[in-house]
């Protein structure tokens, strides 16, 4: 446990909500030992935690990349988080993301289904692969702009950097991802405009439909004005 803040959108004696600032890790792993949302929730929540995940992974439903931010949900008993990953499976718990991407999509919406697996060349990246993994998002556009648009991505399924490889595969990669988009940095944005703005799941105690969205990031913002005022 370590006394990390935390932005909690959600809880009850069942599930817990946050929504994770960029730069968190969610769960420890090699070169990030401590200092992750899964040490900051064992701190707020003490032992009332699902062990389902193993002890590094206590409560965790599923994952936010580092440098992506958004709502999360970790469960607090085993019941719950059986629920909610049968949910997951079953596509009733939906995870909605806005993005800017670069470019501009010809069509006003569309479906990315492309299987992603390991990068052949380079083992920390995922790409689109023969033989990988089922991979859908469904996108949606929300405003254009000169070069860029503006997106909504929902997740059919959650491979690892799922909606970054796969708008990258169709030409469209997230500004400010620096790895599979353009190399240089976007001054002022540390990682991509990726933010998981809304969360549904039925409540795995009374089945009752949860709907949970949050604000967009400071920095979101900037870019969106940014772009709006070029327009």
């Amino acid at each position: 446990p370590q006394d990390i803040p935390l932005d909690v959108v959600y809880e009850d004696s069942d599930v817990i909500v946050v929504n994770k600032p960029k730069g968190l890790v969610v769960h420890p792993a090699p070169g990030h030992p401590d200092g992750t949302l899964v040490n900051a929730l064992l701190h707020h929540c003490g032992d009332s935690l699902s062990g389902i995940g193993g002890e590094l992974r206590p409560g965790i439903v599923h994952r936010i990349d580092r440098d992506t931010s958004g709502l999360l949900i970790a469960a607090k008993n085993d019941a719950a988080h059986q629920k909610l990953s049968a949910q997951l499976q079953d596509h009733t718990l939906a995870r909605i993301y806005r993005c800017i991407v670069i470019g501009n999509l010809r069509e006003d919406s569309g479906t990315v289904d492309a299987p992603i697996g390991r990068h052949p060349a380079d083992r920390k990246k995922m790409a689109v692969v023969a033989g990988g993994r089922s991979a859908v998002t469904h996108w949606s556009v929300l405003e254009r702009f000169p070069g860029y648009t503006y997106v909504e991505c929902r997740l059919e399924t959650g491979r690892t950097h799922q909606i970054r490889v796969h708008m990258a595969h169709i030409g469209h990669p997230i500004l400010g991802d620096t790895v599979y988009g353009a190399k240089k940095p976007v001054p002022g944005l540390q990682g991509q405009c990726l933010h998981a703005v809304g969360l549904r799941f039925l409540h795995p105690r009374t089945g009752e439909l949860v709907e949970l969205w949050c604000d967009l990031p400071e920095a979101f913002q900037t870019q969106l004005r940014k772009l709006e005022n070029r327009g």
